[in-house]
């Protein structure tokens, strides 16, 4: 696990500048403590921090091949560099190291730009090819790894975090006003933007070749949509077995390192289904580590207690509570860019406890998007039988849901309810779909925008729908759950969850993995109908259960799905009360020109008196005014 960074030069021209490498190399030493190294020529200049998980004694990087014509930087693990590398010996290609890396260089070799298709694993790398003139960038399938890259007019430059960029002569700190409504909307802002105009991420299956002085990107990977992957099993029995023989692969092959390795346990299906397998292949006690909140109705750790003994787990757990917010400018710090998904905050911290321990965790982020985990995929089936009822009925459900109070985000059923119909007054699945998980609606931007934010986006309004129609739109011959999650796959998990783990894990120097997103584990399972997975209304994650039902304590098979929430309600109403007014209303934030006061004002007030549950808007309104505070945006 590494971070990287460096630029290519149109033309060589003057000597490539060592000190801006370095710079922007040392604004990810947390990325890799362990080690760093630089490969300059020409016009190209490749450099890495390096955290040692594999070969610990040869593995630096850069690496080159034989005669040292082509170099590449990795961030990541291949986890089938062990299968790839007797392949490519017998071809005659020469390894110097141990390390999985190299069996990029080589691959490149023998097979070009198509090399990342035989890669299995999270990655994003840069390839310099020196005889070629040619630089190839590639992020993995899933978007475990970032990209994120600048063109400028004497050539392009990367880096794993946006803030290395910032550095580059030419980039421009100017803000893309687009950004910050689909932040608002979404939580996050999606690829290929990011919150400056001048800067792009490179999306997740994709690959950024350049020659000439020229950048092209194309996508080598998706999803087999309409059946074009390999046959499914024959039978539901069948399916069961293979889910239980690739997820075990997958974890078996993710436990290989050459250093200390534990695993998160939340308490969740997913989790704890990852430890179950690991306890199975471990000789050893797993170590598992949990967090929660002193707020019963938010905390999971009964349920990873549980697991945990039965497989006698070597168990640590803590807790995190309002006073811990102290760390959020260090937090909007380390994500470069705004980002509003909250359990960012615990997610730091059981990073950081957890690498006091070990060096490498497993966790089971993906086991929702496989398997149809979320509210929204229940609540989105159920809309459709909402279609078929007398318009009458609907009409009267909806006046008497009215008077509901709107509470306790996101754990009340009423709160649920009341997110449900407002979804449902919408006839498209996008509509629906943004109803259902955006922060801030239309009518929400509407109370808080000012004059200048709406001339500032004049007609670019409503991108975050187009965001979610466009994805929609690539999978529209796929049955109804299955394309629900096609969806996911294509923009929260990369966009969101991918980016908070990848931030959360490398800011504390922990390298995280996750079986359940193994490219082939997905495939297998995507593959499956979608009422293997939603079965019924609400049976959620269905075959994933019958298939690991023997693994797990009852309690856990037959909980329902919680989420990774905090506690943003009562700690706006208490002890964030007045730290939040402090940045919303404080001088520096009053000249950024997005909103008016009294509209921030309005949903304080509306917060406070419980007439509403802000807390989420609060809280994206409250990361996007600290990452200025970090950066010094006016």
């Amino acid at each position: 696990m590494c971070g990287i960074c460096g630029f290519v030069k149109n033309e060589a021209s003057a000597p490539l500048d060592g000190a801006l490498l370095k710079r922007m190399n040392d604004l990810i030493a947390h990325r890799g403590p362990d080690d760093e190294g630089q490969y300059m020529d020409a016009r190209a200049a490749l450099a890495m921090r390096r955290l040692s998980i594999i070969d610990l004694s040869t593995g630096h990087q850069p690496i080159s091949n034989e005669d040292g014509s082509v170099w590449v930087t990795l961030n990541g693990e291949i986890y089938n560099f062990l299968e790839l590398r007797p392949q490519l010996e017998a071809k005659g290609h020469r390894f110097k190291t141990k390390t999985d890396t190299e069996v990029i260089v080589h691959l490149y070799e023998e097979m070009g730009d198509d090399c990342v298709k035989k890669l299995r694993g999270m990655f994003a790398f840069a390839l310099w090819d020196k005889k070629k003139e040619k630089l190839l960038l590639a992020r993995d399938r899933i978007g475990k790894k970032p990209l994120i890259y600048t063109e400028q007019p004497d050539g392009l430059a990367w880096a794993s975090e946006l803030r290395c960029l910032l550095e580059y002569p030419g980039v421009r700190k100017e803000i893309d006003p687009v950004a910050v409504d689909l932040y608002l909307s979404l939580q996050y802002i999606p690829a290929p933007r990011t919150i400056f105009k001048g800067i792009r991420k490179l999306p997740p299956a994709h690959i950024l070749v350049m020659e000439k002085g020229r950048a092209r990107i194309s996508r080598y990977w998706n999803l087999p949509l309409n059946g074009q992957g390999a046959a499914p099993p024959p039978s539901l029995e069948a399916a069961k077995e293979a889910i239980r023989e690739k997820l075990k692969e997958s974890v078996r092959i993710r436990m290989i390192a050459d250093v200390p390795l534990g695993a998160f346990l939340s308490g969740g299906i997913d989790s704890s289904v990852v430890v179950a397998l690991m306890s199975e292949i471990s000789p050893l006690p797993v170590k598992t580590f949990s967090i929660g909140f002193a707020e019963s109705e938010f905390s999971e750790l009964h349920y990873a207690r549980e697991l945990a003994r039965r497989y006698g787990c070597d168990h640590r757990e803590f807790i995190v509570e309002s006073r811990m917010t102290d760390v959020l400018p260090k937090i909007a710090w380390h994500y470069s860019e705004p980002y509003a998904d909250a359990s960012a905050l615990p997610s730091y911290y059981v990073a950081k406890e957890t690498r006091r321990h070990v060096t490498v965790a497993l966790n089971g982020d993906g086991g929702d998007e496989n398997f149809a985990g979320y509210l929204r995929y229940m609540a989105m089936n159920a809309a459709l039988a909402w279609d078929k009822m007398p318009l009458a009925l609907r009409k009267l459900i909806m006046s008497g849901a009215s008077f509901l109070p709107e509470k306790n985000a996101p754990v009340s059923f009423a709160w649920r309810l009341k997110r449900f119909l407002k979804s449902v007054a919408f006839s498209d699945y996008p509509d629906r779909h943004l109803r259902m998980t955006g922060y801030f609606s239309e009518d929400d931007k509407d109370i808080v925008y000012s004059e200048e934010m709406r001339r500032r986006l004049a007609q670019d309004r409503g991108q975050a729908l187009a965001f979610l129609s466009e994805a929609y739109g690539q999978c529209a011959g796929e049955d109804f759950i299955n394309r629900l999650l096609y969806v996911d796959f294509v923009t929260y998990l990369p966009e969101c969850l991918m980016v908070k783990m990848d931030i959360a894990s490398m800011a504390n120097s922990l390298e995280t993995r996750s079986p359940l997103l193994d490219h082939e584990f997905v495939e297998l399972v995507y593959g499956l109908p979608g009422r293997w997975k939603l079965r019924g209304i609400n049976q959620m994650k269905w075959i994933f259960k019958q298939a690991f039902k023997d693994y797990l304590p009852k309690k856990i098979y037959g909980r329902g799905k919680m989420g990774f929430g905090i506690p943003l309600s009562p700690w706006f109403r208490g002890e964030l009360k007045g730290y939040l007014k402090e940045h919303l209303f404080s001088p520096e934030a009053s000249t950024r020109g997005y909103f008016t006061r009294p509209g921030l004002e309005r949903l304080i007030d509306e917060h406070e008196r419980g007439a509403r549950d802000h807390g989420y808007r609060l809280w994206a309104l409250l990361m996007l005014e600290l990452w200025h505070q970090v950066y010094k945006i006016r």
